[in-house]
């Protein structure tokens, strides 16, 4: 019978083995017979019919982020599915995001998810990994769908499947796009250089004021006039120490308003414009494919160039893979693949990790007062100042505030220093599938993947950290991976009795080997080689090794495809514990019911699907931060001239192991109307038991930070998750499909034992009964319309007494010092719901598709803008929020006073910083424009399309300059914010 399909859907493959089997449905239109072709999806060590899965896996094709200008598959995960929140990564060309799975899965180790390529567990970056050589990703989120990997897949499993060739006629395919990168989250609004000396003016006055109220308002005002900018013999140095006016200092402010016969004497006061520029991004991929009825091959090449909007930020990769599968004997298939990958770019500084260090980029252009020209100038004419050969002259901030980096010159160092990585790939996979008989397959697999990253760093002579010798530093790590494991699957049908036995075995090793060398006294220009510096102050280097050893087994069951039964346990063996607790067991049972099965559903026309799905099942986590968990280890290289020295570095509990995650699912499958409007919900309960935490230790017991980790500890998480999809208007021309997905999540700490009450880390305590990500914060109250004080709720220590610094306002008892303020809980981190929708359209030839993440609900602690609030600026920025500054007795605000006195209490930590995480952002678009087969095929083309698209395009957030996204628990960095990519393109295949 001949039949004509009209949307091909890849649905994917089975990797037993490595093999990978592409399979295909029909969708029935208004044209065509409808004929169903079993969906198969991958999971864990195989590949499923669909419809028998009772866990919850979610499959996201190739198709829909082909055409998306991402350096990496973590981009396409966000939005992809619910119960996965991603944290944005940095600007940085080739950054990834993070990725988090129904939950926070640990407190101090790791919550990422495992990786696996092809089968085999990938721990490389997932920037070398070419999005286009990927046929599709399946998100595993409960225990039946991950217990398989047992002790690495408490967060959740990430399955890559890549490319294969097909058998009959080679296609060729050609993909090219470039576009402009330039900044997604907009800067936080600040003052200008006419409203910021008035500012401080009032600051200085108002804290004079208060120290010194018997002297009058008017010698504060003078006072305020005399050491706005550069002081004197009796008053001290001033605060600002730059006019960048042509009138005397001491007249710039008069009685709090700018001299109005001020007039700038230079304009260049930009810090940002020099750093951040428009970027560019291009990418060009050249695949080849195709097969005989033996053999199947693909092969691709490609090349990756994306400088950053920040200058000196840019990513560059190359990579070749091919690919080739075998059918040797009827009993016997082999295949291979190997990928090449090249990367190197600059690095920008992490701000995360930097976050107000000198050398922060997006610290100190966010920070800089707008009074400090970056530019030196001749003190007479005011003119810009170039050097013998043209240059410019950089100031070197000898006459800035206390706020200002006096000293150093951001624009400058950036230029100045280097930081360059080269990364080098090698990922291959082997495998070979014996056909014993129709129902047994015995196969083995092995995955080797090596990465070699060099690091060059030069911090230069002229400003800065290392002025005026100059350092140079050279880190190099190599990381190999060899995973070996052996398959049985038994795979038998007794009449409507279906049967799939496996049974496993596998090897895990890993080796990280790591050298760093810095030296400083650099002797010639222009070379920064380590030959080329005097003194070494560091060289060492270390090697790393972990093992595990795993058996595992899976029994699955259907009857009709109707009723559903599965089963699987794993037990690992990780070289992170001690011998006597290294071994442990992790398991799964999982059911469903196929209620579209039963007879009074079967020939239902509005019902197209129904499946009820539930499972229960332990996993584990050894992602702990030390290899050697059960070991008391030394720090070595603490000589005293010739003499060696060893220091204490980590006290270690033998008897540490797994945390275990025991997880509950119940999901609910369904489509209506032949499947037009298809969905799921799904609702989870994972219980972490032994979690790690940081026990203290008396100071006096000389234990490194006080701490030993022992595992003391329970947490749930648990939550809702909706997916839903429906083809609104589909005919031979038109089509509109849409889709959403929303979920929840409750964290709770349940238990804490062998003594610990409470741990208090920045802005969160952890303790029984609330979230990890619950703030413990000083209670802001407010500010008193009476003098414009700042206000706190009043600590319990401190109530009902009559120091000056409490007072009764509205009732409430607070109190203007922050060292007497209440703390207490102050909301979370987490949202109430979040996910994504998005619709795509297609009209004869044109199609477009667009995708939306939201959150809503939670708080962030919004440090950016605290450094923009303070009460008393010495040369730093400052937000126009200020402008509603207490400024007369019964104003109403939420902005205390200016003033210098008083300004440690108005800009401490509180609760004040907290600010809604609702957001909604335009993730990513693409239009396309797809030529007709007949007006093509005498270029001897098949497909030929033009390609509009763009990713970050849009968000809306509570504040101006807030990127809630930044992070799972709710803190904010001066970080180098996500990027905005625009790109247009082609593809084409012969």
């Amino acid at each position: 019978m001949k039949l004509r399909l009209s949307l091909i859907t890849t649905a994917v493959l089975f990797f037993a083995g490595g093999q990978m089997v592409e399979a295909q449905r029909t969708k029935k239109d208004t044209t065509t017979t409808e004929k169903q072709i079993d969906e198969v999806v991958i999971v864990a060590y195989g590949s499923q019919k669909k419809e028998t899965l009772v866990g919850s896996n979610t499959e996201i094709k190739a198709k829909q982020f082909a055409d998306r200008p991402i350096s990496n598959i973590g981009q396409a995960i966000d939005g992809a599915s619910p119960g996965v929140k991603v944290s944005t990564g940095t600007g940085q060309p080739g950054s990834a995001p993070s990725i988090q799975v129904r939950g926070i899965g640990s407190y101090g180790i790791s919550t990422s998810p495992l990786y696996v390529v092809d089968g085999v567990i990938y721990t490389g970056s997932l920037s070398a990994i070419n999005p286009n050589d990927i046929a599709s990703f399946n998100i595993l989120k409960d225990a039946a769908s991950t217990s398989l990997y047992g002790s690495a897949a408490a967060n959740g499993v990430v399955l890559i499947t890549t490319k294969s060739g097909r058998k009959g006629t080679d296609v060729l395919n050609f993909n090219m796009s470039t576009g402009y990168v330039g900044r997604s989250i907009p800067e936080y609004d600040r003052v200008d250089v006419y409203q910021y000396y008035p500012l401080i003016w009032e600051a200085i006055r108002n804290g004079r004021f208060t120290t010194n109220p018997g002297a009058g308002l008017a010698a504060a005002n003078n006072y305020a006039s005399i050491v706005l900018i550069s002081g004197n013999s009796t008053f001290g140095s001033g605060v600002l120490k730059t006019n960048v006016f042509n009138v005397p200092d001491q007249q710039l402010v008069i009685d709090g308003v700018l001299n109005p016969n001020a007039q700038l004497k230079y304009t260049d006061l930009d810090w940002q414009g020099p750093l951040m520029k428009t970027g560019f991004r291009q990418n060009y991929e050249l695949n080849y494919s195709g097969g005989t009825n033996k053999t199947t091959y693909f092969s691709s090449v490609s090349y990756t160039n994306e400088t950053g909007y920040l200058i000196k930020s840019d990513f560059e990769r190359f990579t070749a893979r091919l690919k080739v599968d075998s059918q040797i004997k009827s009993w016997l298939k082999l295949g291979t693949s190997i990928s090449g990958v090249s990367s190197n770019g600059n690095n920008s500084i992490d701000g995360a990790d930097n976050n107000t260090a000198y050398i922060n980029p997006y610290n100190w252009t966010r920070t800089m007062g707008p009074i400090y020209s970056p530019y030196a100038h001749d003190p007479n004419t005011f003119a810009t100042l170039y050097d013998a050969a043209g240059n410019i002259v950089y100031d070197a901030g000898g006459a800035r505030g206390a706020d200002a980096a006096a000293g150093r010159n951001i624009i400058q160092e950036t230029l100045l220093n280097k930081d360059i990585s080269k990364n080098y790939y090698i990922i291959s996979r082997s495998y070979a599938e014996f056909k014993v008989d129709p129902y047994l397959t015995l196969s083995t697999n092995v995955g080797y993947d090596i990465r070699n990253n060099r690091r060059s760093r030069y911090v230069n002579k002229l400003i800065g950290d290392a002025a005026p010798a100059g350092a140079a530093e050279k880190t190099t790590f190599t990381e190999q991976t060899l995973t070996w494991n052996q398959l049985l699957n038994y795979k038998r049908k007794f009449d409507v009795h279906n049967f799939e036995f496996l049974l496993g075995h596998e090897n895990y090793k890993y080796i990280y080997e790591y050298f760093n060398a810095y030296k400083q006294g650099q002797t010639v220009d222009d070379n920064d080689e380590l030959i080329n510096f005097v003194t070494p102050t560091t060289v060492t280097s270390q090697t790393d090794n972990y093992k595990k050893e795993s058996v595992f087994s899976r029994l699955n069951y259907d009857y009709k495809s109707k009723y559903l039964l599965s089963g699987s346990i794993r037990w690992d063996a990780s070289s992170r514990f001690a011998k006597d607790v290294r071994w442990n067991s992790f398991w799964s049972v999982g059911a469903g019911w196929r209620i579209k099965g039963e007879d009074f559903l079967k020939d239902s026309r509005l019902i197209s699907d129904l499946k009820l799905r539930g499972s229960y099942g332990e996993v584990g986590n050894d992602g702990t931060n030390s290899y050697y968990m059960y070991k008391s280890t030394y720090s070595l290289g603490y000589n005293n001239a010739q003499e060696p020295g060893i220091l204490f570095g980590f006290l270690a509990d033998p008897s540490i192991t797994w945390e275990s995650n025991k997880q509950t699912d119940v999901g609910l499958d369904f489509g209506f109307l032949n499947n037009r409007i298809t969905g799921s919900v799904d609702y989870y309960n994972r219980i972490t038991d032994d979690l790690i935490f940081p026990v203290p230790v008396p100071v006096s017991s000389g234990v490194p930070g006080n701490s030993i980790s022992k595992n003391v500890g329970t947490m749930y998480n648990r939550g809702f998750e909706f997916a839903l999809s429906a083809d609104v208007v589909k005919n031979e021309n038109f089509t509109w499909s849409i889709n959403a997905n929303a979920s929840t999540l409750k964290n709770q700490v349940t238990e804490l034992s062998q003594g610990i009450t409470e741990i208090i880390n920045g802005t969160k305590k952890v303790s029984v009964g609330h979230s990890v990500y619950d703030y413990w914060l000083r209670q802001w109250y407010g500010v008193d319309p009476a003098d414009g004080s700042p206000l706190f709720l009043v600590a319990d220590a401190y109530a009902g007494t009559t120091a000056s610094d409490i007072r009764t306002v509205n009732g409430t008892q607070v109190t203007t010092n922050f060292n007497k303020a209440k703390y207490d809980y102050s909301g979370s981190a987490i949202p109430d719901l979040f996910g994504s929708f998005g619709t795509s359209i297609s009209y004869k030839q044109w199609s477009l598709s667009t995708m939306f993440t939201y959150q809503l609900g939670g708080m962030t602690y919004d440090s950016n803008y605290q450094s923009l609030m303070s009460s008393y600026s010495q040369g730093g920025a400052l937000s126009t929020d200020i402008l509603n500054r207490w400024t007369t007795p019964g104003q109403i605000t939420d902005v205390p006073a200016l003033n210098s006195s008083t300004y440690t209490s108005s800009n401490a930590a509180s609760s004040r910083w907290l600010v809604k995480s609702d957001f909604i952002t335009f993730r990513q678009a693409t239009l396309a424009y797809s030529f007709s087969p007949e007006s093509i095929s005498q270029y001897g083309l098949t497909s030929f399309r033009l390609l509009l698209s763009g990713e970050n395009i849009w968000s809306k957030t509570a504040r101006k300059g807030l990127e809630p996204a930044q992070t799972f628990n709710g803190t904010t960095s001066n970080r180098y914010t996500p990027a905005r990519i625009v790109t247009i393109g082609f593809s084409l295949s012969f």
